[in-house]
C-alpha cells in the first residue's frame, strides 16, 4: 500500500477513539454503559425522565415494569460493551487484531450474500441492542399517549424512535458502500471507520443530518399522488423539495440527472421496483394511458403490489430493505436498473459534503 493510500489516521499506533471528538456538544453521552455503548443520549434522557415522573403519578402501577425495562437496556448494553473493543489492540488468540485490520478487511471482502458471520461480535450484538431500544421507545410512545402526556413529548418519542431505525439503515447503508470499489478507496476508509465508530458506541455523527430529511420525504411520498407510468410523481416531490432542507436541495439539484439516482428515486416514490415500473410503462404505452392511480397498479401488473404506506417507521425499513436487496442482486448479475438505493445515495452525499466541508475548515485555519 503506498503513502498516498494510507489514511491520515493511523489506527495500529493508538488504544482508543474519545468518540466525543466525533460529536457535536449538544450530543456528548450522559447516559453510557462502562465502555462505551450509548445507553440513551442526552435529549433521550431528558424525554425519559419526563415520562418517569408522569408515570409515577398516573399510573404507578407501571412504574416497576417500567424502570425495569430501562434497566434492562442499561444491563444488555454493558454486557455487548465488554465484549474487546473495535477501536483498540485484540489478542484473543494468537494472532493480533486491530483496527486497521477491520478496516482493511471490510474493504477488500468479496463476500455477496449474508456477511453476519464475518462481521465482529460487537457489530452483530449491539444491532439487537439497537432494535431493543426501538422497541422500548416505540412501547413508550404508545404509553405517553394512553396517559396523555403532552404532544410536544410524544412527537419528541416518535423522533427519537425513528432516528434509531434509520441508524440502523445507515449502517445497511455503509456496509454498501465500503464494498463498493467504484468509490474512491479514501472515502470507502472514511466509511469503514465511521461502522467502527458506530458498532462500539451506537451512535453516528451523520445521523442528525441525514435522520429529519429522510422522515420529511417520506412523509412527502406519502401525501404525494404520482401518476404511475409518468414522471409527474418525481416532478411533485422536486418541487417539494424546493421548500425542504438545503441539504436535501442541493442533492437534488446535482444528483437527479443521472440515470441511476433517478430510477432510484422512482422505486423509492413509487414503491415498486423498477422491472415493474419498466413493464407498467410499456403495458400503459401499449394500452395508450397515459397513466393511472396507486390502486390500479396491482390490477394492470396481474400481481399483488404495495403502493401505499404508512407514516410508521417499521413500513420505511421494510420498503427499504426490498429497494435494497433488489439493489444488491442487480448489482452481482449487472443487470439494468439502480444498483443502489435512493439511501445509498444520499447518505453518501450527506458524507462527501461533511467531508469537504471539514477539508475547508481545516484548510481555512
Amino acid at each position: 500500500m503506498t503513502e498516498e493510500m494510507k489514511p491520515e489516521l493511523n489506527i495500529q499506533e493508538f488504544t482508543s477513539i474519545d468518540v466525543s471528538e466525533f460529536l457535536d456538544n449538544t450530543e456528548r453521552l450522559e447516559d453510557t454503559a462502562e465502555t462505551g455503548i450509548i445507553v440513551l443520549t442526552p435529549k433521550q434522557k431528558v424525554i425519559v425522565d419526563e415520562l418517569s415522573q408522569k408515570i409515577a403519578i398516573s399510573v404507578p402501577e407501571k412504574q416497576e415494569s417500567f424502570l425495569k425495562r430501562m434497566e434492562n437496556l442499561k444491563h444488555l448494553a454493558i454486557s455487548i460493551a465488554n465484549f474487546p473493543s473495535l477501536l483498540e489492540k485484540a489478542t484473543l488468540t494468537a494472532d493480533v487484531r486491530t483496527p486497521q485490520d477491520l478496516i482493511e478487511s471490510l474493504i477488500n471482502t468479496e463476500e455477496d450474500g449474508e456477511t453476519s458471520l464475518q462481521l465482529p461480535s460487537k457489530a452483530t450484538l449491539g444491532k439487537g441492542f439497537l432494535v431493543a431500544k426501538l422497541h422500548t421507545f416505540s412501547s413508550l410512545t404508545r404509553l405517553a399517549k394512553q396517559i396523555n402526556m403532552d404532544e410536544k413529548l410524544i412527537r419528541a418519542f416518535k423522533e427519537e424512535t425513528a432516528s434509531m431505525m434509520f441508524l440502523l439503515l445507515a449502517e445497511d447503508v455503509y456496509l454498501n458502500l465500503v464494498k463498493d470499489k467504484t468509490l474512491a478507496i479514501d472515502f470507502r476508509r472514511q466509511l469503514a471507520t465511521s461502522l467502527l465508530l458506530l458498532w462500539e458506541h451506537r451512535t453516528d455523527q451523520n445521523i442528525s443530518d441525514i435522520s429529519p430529511v429522510l422522515q420529511s420525504v417520506w412523509k412527502a411520498r406519502r401525501s404525494l399522488a404520482p401518476a404511475f407510468g409518468t414522471m409527474m410523481g418525481t416532478s411533485e416531490l422536486i418541487m417539494f423539495s424546493f421548500q425542504m432542507d438545503e441539504v436535501w436541495n442541493k442533492f437534488i439539484k446535482s444528483q437527479l440527472a443521472f440515470p441511476e439516482v433517478n430510477q432510484a428515486m422512482e422505486e423509492f416514490l413509487f414503491g415498486i421496483s423498477y422491472e415493474q415500473i419498466q413493464k407498467l410503462k410499456l403495458l400503459l404505452r401499449e394500452k395508450g394511458i397515459g397513466a393511472i392511480g396507486r390502486d390500479e397498479v396491482s390490477q394492470f401488473l396481474g400481481q399483488t403490489v404495495k403502493t401505499d404506506v404508512s407514516i410508521d417507521y417499521k413500513d420505511f425499513y421494510s420498503q427499504y430493505t426490498v429497494r435494497r436487496d433488489n439493489a444488491r442482486a442487480r448489482a452481482r448479475l449487472n443487470l439494468a436498473g439502480p444498483h443502489r438505493t435512493l439511501e445509498d445515495h444520499f447518505i453518501r452525499f450527506v458524507m462527501e459534503q461533511n467531508r469537504e466541508k471539514q477539508n475547508n475548515d481545516r484548510f481555512a485555519k
